[in-house]
């Protein structure tokens, strides 16, 4: 679903990572279907029409991720690709996660649905770490102080 509320704040971040010389990768195929059902009609597409709602990332995507990710020394990977909980919208997520546990990368899943996906595909013993904490994890990335951290550092 469109948050049209986030349009600007999207836009802004894309000109400041073009600004900062920062590559972001958008899916360029989808796996779309038009109810979240697996017996659904599903399609993979260009563009997502209307009625139908994007659940996976398609193969084109899942090369363009690879690509960009096989150099990588470390990777931190928050969310998954689709809806990975329904393997016929799980492939993204499935093959990426493939891909990244076999590079010599540092590799820190983070992150409910990602970790569940990482065990689903038994791939969580092939990832340097996972953390169910999603929000907490990108908060701690941005440098903010956790509750849970601060009181473990508070020497009072």
């Amino acid at each position: 679903k469109l948050e049209a509320d986030k349009i600007d704040l999207a836009k802004l971040l894309m000109d400041k990572a073009a600004k900062s010389n920062v590559k972001i990768l958008l899916p360029v195929d989808h796996v779309v279907t038009d109810s979240i059902d697996p017996v659904g009609q599903v399609k993979r597409v260009k563009d997502i029409p209307e009625g139908f709602i994007a659940v996976d990332i398609g193969d084109e995507t899942i090369k363009i991720f690879e690509d960009n990710l096989k150099n990588a020394k470390t990777i931190c990977w928050n969310g998954p690709l689709g809806i990975s909980e329904i393997d016929v919208f799980a492939n993204g997520t499935k093959s990426v996660g493939e891909f990244i546990s076999n590079l010599k990368a540092t590799t820190i899943i983070g992150g409910g649905d990602t970790a569940a996906a990482m065990s689903k595909f038994g791939l969580e013993n092939k990832m340097t770490h996972i953390s169910t904490g999603g929000g907490a994890s990108l908060e701690y990335m941005e440098g903010k102080v956790l509750p849970g951290i601060a009181a473990l550092t508070d020497k009072k």
